[in-house]
């Protein structure tokens, strides 16, 4: 564990001294996006340290050429990339000749904080530049009011000295990704122009063997001057547009500028109207002015916490963490754009190329059905539904029917190369049925399957029953050669996670199968299924070969874990720690370590088909070896914990991934944010605390306190009303704040929720059973 910044405050993320040996993690903590854009926290003026300068542009990527030592048949040509795309934060400042640079002058004072309330970065310093003091203050943001608008506010005051400060506002698309396989650019330069308080480049990504779709992407400045300038100067070339402003300043003065950035793309415009467009968005915000600009930002971020904000008593580490989960989600993805998904790192580094993986459906997905509109969620389906053709040709390459949705995408097609992750980890499937059937149970609604969703249904169907094989000698089907969700073992047979969700996803299929033969038989002739079709599904599924261990009285990960040596995590030296950096490949594949949960996945997915008793065994059984090296580890295990009242572990779990990259606990997030499982704190607390779920068509809650809060409280929009919960540590709140009344459950009694209740905290005798 590693806190970068100190200084903890339930609204802010707070660098208090500047931090020049681990700039790159401070890079990523202070990241900041709108859904359409987003941006490292770089700093705006030269620096000449280290630093990762990253700008990244939603939907935008490029099919960077596979480079693997030895091809296998059914490898993906390329790895998707998001570009990093036009740096347009940049402005170089020189103080009377002398340019600025952090790294190089005597830094008096600094402050820098990400005001995560109102979506707003900042930063003020005092810095000594060869004996001319400054005072500088940066304020930046990305507006949710106007996707394509970035704007910057540059400040400085003389404090010794008067003279003359020169402002470079620039655009450079002259910029490569760090994890290029070729160190090639992705972008070619079409045009550069400037003039006076003005300038823009446009780019387009380069054409190869494999693009199926080439980007143009348009980046125009404006720029405003706190007071009339000396000389205004501009230049533009090659990937580079910029202006030079003098102006003078006296000992005490502050002047500065204001840089207006619109960003416009051809995944939305015409190539031939990008710049017009560009032009339109600057001409009308400059004239609203910074000061309107910024107060619209804030009333919309406002806006979005009144809806989804968790409320912590007695705890600001926590606190301060499920907000900056909240923030960072947020500022991915809003879902405006059903072209558009949740990558692992957003727009805050390039590690896994920005695409969309498995995360979205198996940990988003509930945060925004019960957080935004039904429309979100919905759009997050569609995206899937749309690539419903490329996943059925990515099952083909493989040889097997059905579809088979890619562990890594943009459009649908397969981009990942690692062939234990490519061609084994099929588990990802289940979770694209499991969303929809997440979403339809939460809104009660059958009309997505009836319209799209039976078509993916039918065809993970179909997926299984292609890839399953039938063993003569335990009169059991099986599926041999996968990857579970512990990706810390390869090439295994019987994962019972894989197993376990193929054998749910068949049954799912056929019981849908049946609605629709009464409520929409046409969308069961669409998709051509048979009477024989679906019962072989169901033999299949009753027939599914499950591993469980009779001693342990627990369900094995696959089918020769317990063969291997165990040893506890808790027995491991912390020099061995994080196992992916400090151990071999090979030494990883044959240990006990799991790298995050692949049991307790399904458990979770499904704890009302479990006993508590069952649950337990299962948890305290791979706790014990659980390293939790994967992002998407320790929301699962602190659900189940809460789910078993070992709260202590729960309340553990639950910092881990709700400070996961505040306080660096796997040593990686100098690369970029864990976006996707950022969405685990909120299942944390709202799955795991306060136990909802929705089962047999009423929403479920089982509330609970961990020792290390004194209480919480969060809304979740749920069937057109609005439920606020509150927990202390004396009661449960439960207030329907809409119009509707609404059917729940409460600690095993039904409730018709027309206005408010409240009944005593269920207490908890940590790692015990319920005393009350």
């Amino acid at each position: 564990m590693q806190r970068l910044f100190k200084n903890i405050n339930e609204w802010k993320i707070i660098q208090d001294e500047i931090e020049i040996k681990e700039n790159r993690l401070a890079e990523s903590i202070m990241s900041i996006g709108n859904g359409y854009m987003g941006m490292r926290g770089n700093y705006e003026e030269y620096y000449s340290k280290d630093s990762h300068r990253g700008s990244y542009i939603a939907g935008i990527w490029y099919p960077d050429k596979t480079r693997v030592g030895w091809w296998k048949n059914g490898y993906p040509e390329y790895f998707g990339k998001v570009p990093n795309s036009v740096n347009f934060i940049g402005i170089d400042i020189y103080i009377n000749g002398k340019q600025l640079d952090l790294a190089k002058f005597k830094i008096k004072s600094f402050y820098r904080e990400l005001d995560m309330k109102n979506g707003v970065l900042s930063r003020k310093f005092t810095v000594d530049v060869d004996g001319y003091e400054i005072e500088a203050s940066v304020t930046r943001f990305l507006s949710i009011v106007t996707k394509e608008l970035g704007t910057i506010k540059y400040d400085i005051k003389a404090l010794n000295f008067s003279g003359e400060v020169m402002f470079v506002p620039y655009l450079d698309s002259n910029v490569k990704n760090e994890d290029s396989n070729y160190e090639e650019n992705f972008w070619v330069n079409l045009e550069s122009n400037s003039n006076e308080n003005y300038g823009n480049i446009v780019c387009r990504t380069k054409e190869n063997i494999f693009n199926t779709e080439i980007f143009t992407v348009c980046a125009a400045m404006g720029i405003k001057s706190s007071k009339k300038p000396k000389e205004v100067t501009f230049k533009n070339k090659e990937y580079y547009s910029s202006n030079t402003i003098v102006l003078d300043i006296e000992k005490d003065e502050t002047v500065g500028i204001e840089k207006y950035v619109a960003i416009t793309t051809t995944r939305d415009y015409n190539e031939n109207e990008l710049i017009e467009v560009a032009n339109k968005i600057l001409v009308n915000e400059i004239s609203k002015g910074y000061e309107t600009i910024l107060k619209e930002q804030c009333n919309a971020w406002n806006k979005r916490w009144e809806s989804a904000d968790i409320n912590i008593r007695g705890n600001q580490f926590a606190q301060q963490g499920i907000r900056y989960n909240l923030f960072q989600l947020f500022s991915t993805y809003y879902g405006d754009d059903a072209r558009l998904n949740i990558g692992p790192k957003g727009f805050t580094g390039e590690k896994y190329g920005g695409a969309t993986y498995w995360d979205t459906e198996a940990y988003c997905l509930s945060l925004y059905l019960a957080t935004t509109n039904k429309e979100i969620g919905k759009n997050l389906l569609t995206y899937r539904h749309n690539q419903l053709q490329q996943a059925k040709d990515n099952a083909k390459q493989l040889g097997l029917s059905g579809a088979l949705y890619p562990m890594v995408t943009f459009n649908g097609v397969e981009c990942h190369n690692e062939w234990e992750i490519t061609f084994e980890e099929i588990h990802r499937n289940a979770s694209m049925v499991y969303a929809i059937y997440n979403y339809t149970t939460y809104n009660s609604d059958n009309s997505y399957i009836k319209e799209k969703g039976i078509d993916i249904i039918v065809e993970v169907a179909r997926f299984w029953e292609s890839r399953v094989h039938y063993s003569p000698r335990k009169e059991m089907y099986m599926i041999h050669g996968v990857t579970g969700p512990n990706e810390y073992e390869n090439n295994v047979n019987n994962n019972w996670y894989t197993n376990y969700m193929a054998k749910w996803c068949l049954e799912y299929a056929c019981e849908n199968i049946e609605m629709l033969k009464i409520e929409c038989p046409e969308a069961i002739d669409r998709n051509h299924v048979t009477i024989e079709e679906s019962s072989n599904w169901l033999n299949i599924a009753q027939k599914m070969y499950l591993p469980y261990d009779k001693d342990l009285d627990i369900f094995v990960q696959h089918d020769t874990y317990l063969d291997k040596e165990f040893i506890k995590v808790n027995e491991l030296s912390k020099e061995n720690l994080p196992l992916n950096q400090n151990w071999s490949w090979d030494k990883i594949l044959r240990s006990c370590f799991i790298k995050q949960a692949d049991v307790l996945q399904g458990i979770y997915y499904f704890s009302e088909r479990f006993s508590k008793e069952q649950i337990k065994k299962n948890f305290d059984f791979y706790e014990m070896y659980t390293v939790h090296e994967s992002s998407l580890s320790a929301c699962i295990y602190s659900i189940i914990a809460s789910k078993v009242d070992n709260l202590d572990k729960a309340y553990e779990l639950y910092s881990r991934a709700a400070r996961l990259d505040l306080d660096n606990y796997n040593n990686d997030t100098e690369d970029g944010l864990h976006i996707t499982s950022m969405s685990g704190a909120w299942l944390c607390i709202v799955h795991g605390f306060a136990g909802m779920k929705v089962l047999g068509n009423k929403l479920h809650f089982e509330p609970k306190l961990p020792n290390n809060l004194q209480g919480y409280s969060f809304n979740i929009n749920y069937r057109d009303t609005t439920l606020n919960i509150e927990v202390d540590e004396e009661l449960v709140n439960i207030k329907n704040t809409g119009d509707k009344s609404v059917e729940i459950n409460l600690y095993g009694q039904d409730y018709n929720l027309e206005d408010k209740i409240q009944v005593s905290l269920y207490k908890i005798s940590n790692n015990a059973e319920s005393n009350a």
